[in-house]
């Protein structure tokens, strides 16, 4: 680590996407940073490598489109803030309409690259096996959803919260060249192109309504993938990555309106009539070797796995790189024991970063490890650090995490649960847009969320512009 900062270092504990982005951030405000990972010595029931920041379910950021969607504004704001995570996302990303999909080793090796060859980022494989020390008075906790047990059962033990958590699962991957593509075709919804597409950058495979119809029957009765314990039995399912059987379950109809719809495709195959359900696959790596069935997250025992898929149309014959699987993610009810700043109240010591902190997906995670460095950079170095607007993206979703949620549903549980970035978190417009636009009221969507666009940008311009100490030295 360089001499060159007079200051202590702050440790961060967790080098996956939160906590890579955390060390990344306060070495660029030149304040040393001990980045804790346990990996490999401790592996984790779904990470394979070393690697910092590996991506272990999808290899997408999803939608890069900032005028259509939240998650397109975050990562403009994300790249403004100089993230480590979307300069390495855009350095290795791969065609995927509008989506920001990436080559997940080659992304991960960027990231591990760019952390080990910062001079003020020292990195340590070793676990902690518990509540860090006392000595260690700036702290990070990026440990992310499979946190390991000693630490997440030592921070439970600190707040007297019963641990919250949700399952949730891989989707399988299948080698490109084992797709039949007399009975798929290439094709983006709509035929968007996105950052590194062309408009036809998934492959598609077709179902018949009675194809379709079979293929959810079978997903109901299928074998699955027991619990280990009575706890992971009883943990709730996060909406937005549900398995596949678990959406089956809700009805005849939910895949077809969801992972499988059928809408903006067209079978180019001669005599082809339109497809009652459609299964998309995506680009996995950037040599196209590997493509991952999108919305396919899974907990069916992987002989089930195997004889369900191989009944889709196209994958008859499909060799599988990776089957699903599943494993139990664990979050805080952040609202009640985290402060404004992500601090933990029960030992201010100690800031919380990550899905640990109740958000959901890789961009957020990493989101939440950016803001989490700024701040703690910024106390380390006795300045105010001035909290992001909430009506950007990234302020938007701290303030879910730290109070954007209701108390109690009637006499039921705490509503606080992992979310994605999304429009709702924003708060309403009203009045007039930054430049004295007149904003849209009931009209179309796409105007609306230009509308929320054109407000996060104008005041992340204008957060930058009061906190020109913030940027990157």
């Amino acid at each position: 680590m360089s001499e060159s900062s007079p200051l202590a270092p702050i440790h961060v504990i967790g080098g996956g996407l939160a906590g890579s982005e955390a060390a990344w951030q306060i070495a660029r405000q030149n304040v040393p940073v001990v980045l804790h990972e346990m990996r490999p010595s401790r592996k984790t029931p779904a990470h394979q490598t070393g690697d910092l920041a590996e991506l272990v379910c999808s290899n997408s950021f999803r939608a890069d489109d900032p005028q259509t969607s939240a998650i397109g504004i975050l990562h403009r704001e994300m790249r403004c803030l100089d993230s480590l995570i979307l300069a390495a996302a855009d350095a290795h990303k791969l065609p995927a309409g509008g989506a920001l999909a990436v080559d997940r080793g080659q992304f991960s090796g960027c990231v591990t690259e760019m952390v080990c060859g910062h001079a003020l980022i020292k990195l340590v494989r070793e676990e902690i096996g518990g509540l860090p020390p006392k000595a260690w008075d700036n702290v990070i906790i990026a440990s992310g959803p499979l946190t390991s047990p000693c630490l997440a059962a030592a921070i439970g033990a600190l707040t007297g919260e019963r641990d919250l958590a949700f399952f949730d699962a891989i989707a399988p991957v299948v080698h490109r060249e084992s797709i039949d593509m007399e009975k798929a075709w290439f094709q983006s919804r709509y035929d968007k192109a996105g950052p590194a597409g062309t408009g036809a950058d998934y492959i598609n495979c077709p179902l018949t309504q009675d194809q379709y119809f079979a293929f959810v029957d079978a997903l109901v009765d299928a074998d699955r993938a027991e619990p280990h314990t009575l706890a992971e039995e009883d943990t709730p399912y996060f909406n937005g990555c549900l398995p596949i059987e678990i959406m089956a379950e809700r009805g005849h109809e939910t895949l077809r309106h969801g992972p499988m719809k059928p809408f903006g495709l067209t079978n180019p195959h001669p005599g082809s009539a339109k497809p009652y359900a459609v299964v998309q696959l995506r680009q996995d790596n950037a040599l196209g070797t590997l493509y991952n069935m999108v919305g396919f997250q899974t907990k069916l025992k992987h002989r089930a796995q195997v004889e369900i898929f191989r009944a889709i149309p196209g994958l008859e014959n499909a060799s599988f790189a990776r089957l699903g699987g599943i494993h139990r993610n664990t979050f805080l009810n952040s609202p009640k024991l985290l402060d404004a700043a992500l601090r933990l109240k029960a030992d201010p010591r100690l800031r919380l970063a990550g899905q640990i902190t109740g958000c959901e997906g890789y961009v957020e995670s990493a989101a939440i490890g950016l803001a989490a460095g700024r701040m703690a950079a910024a106390e380390r170095k006795g300045e105010a650090f001035t909290p992001l607007p909430p009506t950007t993206a990234l302020g938007a979703l701290i303030s879910h995490i730290t109070g954007g949620h209701i108390g109690i549903i009637d006499a039921g549980p705490p509503s606080f649960q992992p979310m994605n970035i999304n429009f709702g978190l924003f708060p309403p417009i009203a009045g007039k847009a930054p430049g004295g636009k007149a904003l849209p009221g009931k009209e179309t969507a796409p105007s609306r969320k230009a509308a929320f666009a054109l407000r996060a940008a104008c005041d992340l311009d204008a957060w930058l512009g009061m906190n020109k100490s913030c940027a990157a030295e």
